[in-house]
């Protein structure tokens, strides 16, 4: 497998339903793997009394996505300790796209969010495809896109949660970034940065793609500053719009997620909660199992800027992990904020390319399995925050 360049543009394959035709046995597997995992899930929730239904689109943070559609922000919930939680910590382009789909159908706000959710994640499966196809061939980004299927929390991608919409917004805006097209990979970007504060993270890949290009070619041509003007647009607005609205100026964001708990210091309280881990008997088996974790995933990071992927990618990547590992809040939650930063498979996904198409299946196949139990299990109990 040939390293690839850094930076260059690449040219994209033939498009439209050439491209699709390509991509039809990830996508069929990816909805294989997601099929797996509801029907585990419904016989799972079934066996412990509980809503399938219920655990997808009316819990944790579909709940705030759903009050947002209905009712718009300003709803806030005050806590025992004085603390108020804000629906203005969600950004708005998955409310908007639920209130939107059950505007023009029977549907409720919640079923409404699980249908976006499920077309977002068919979007970012086809994204994540076209991004690993092109730098490493079909094979791989096949594997990719069923490796994306097949983590451990991948339940998350069912859910009516904005981790998919968010995922399928960044992976087509980096697919755009490294063809070339810069207005395109700007307005998703955009986009992206309306979906999730960490949308950041898609707008710095942007600008840094776009900065090694102009120094190289020692020009800029309009669609790219156009892009690179439009990629910050979405998060600022939003964030500007929170900060006017709390009085809080441009810290107004900051403060809404400050009484969430949320907040960055550098990955410090995440390890002081797995040391914690260490005072007891069998807890100590689960703080050594966020410590391996945790060594996987920068050990992934560091295989992707070894093998050379381009600089967007490694940008985006870095900033995903960053924010996942590096912040306070929940730490139950550092899994599912993970789920976006699909470039830290592509180094497994090469290799399993390289197996023969049995035994790669064989090895996909069997961690789907293992994946829908733990989905299953995870989701009837403690759950995504």
């Amino acid at each position: 497998m040939t390293e690839v360049d850094l930076q260059e543009p690449r040219r994209a394959p033939a498009r439209t339903a050439g491209a699709l035709r390509r991509a039809a046995p990830a996508l069929l597997g990816y909805a294989g793997v997601r099929a797996l995992g509801l029907l585990l899930l419904t016989v799972w929730s079934a066996a412990k009394g509980k809503s399938p239904h219920t655990l997808l689109t009316a819990r944790w943070d579909s709940l705030w996505y759903t009050r947002v559609a209905d009712f718009g922000y300003g709803w806030e919930v005050r806590l025992p300790d004085g603390t108020v939680h804000s629906n203005l910590a969600f950004f708005p382009l998955l409310p908007w796209l639920e209130r939107l789909v059950s505007a023009v159908s029977p549907l409720s706000y919640a079923d409404a969010g699980l249908v976006v959710s499920w077309l977002a994640s068919l979007c970012a499966a086809w994204g994540i495809f076209l991004v690993a196809e092109l730098l490493y061939g079909r094979r791989a980004g096949v594997c990719a896109v069923v490796l994306w299927a097949v983590l451990p929390v991948g339940i998350v991608q069912s859910m009516a949660y904005s981790e998919s919409l968010f995922t399928a917004l960044a992976a087509w805006s980096l697919y755009a970034v490294l063809t070339g097209r810069w207005v395109s990979a700007g307005l998703l970007a955009s986009l992206a940065g309306l979906t999730r504060p960490v949308g950041a993270a898609v707008v710095a890949a942007l600008w840094a793609a776009a900065v090694v290009q102009v120094v190289r070619e020692k020009r800029i041509s309009w669609r790219m500053a156009v892009g690179v003007l439009l990629a910050p647009l979405g998060a600022a607005s939003y964030v500007l719009w929170v900060g006017h609205r709390t009085g809080g100026g441009l810290l107004g964001y900051l403060d809404v997620q400050g009484q969430w708990g949320n907040g960055f210091d550098g990955g410090l309280a995440f390890a002081r909660f797995v040391g914690a881990k260490f005072t007891s008997f069998p807890s100590a088996l689960a703080g050594l199992g966020l410590i391996v974790g945790v060594a996987l995933v920068i050990w992934l990071y560091v295989l992707c800027v070894r093998r050379g992927q381009p600089l967007a990618l490694l940008v985006y990547c870095g900033i995903v992990v960053a924010l996942a590992l590096c912040a306070s809040g929940y730490f139950g939650s550092k899994p599912r904020l993970l789920l976006p930063a699909f470039p830290l498979l592509l180094p497994v996904a090469v290799a399993l390319a390289r197996l023969r198409t049995g035994r790669s299946a064989a090895v996909l196949g069997g961690v789907a399995v293992a994946s829908a139990v733990y989905g299953a299990f995870w989701l009837t109990g403690s759950g995504p925050p």
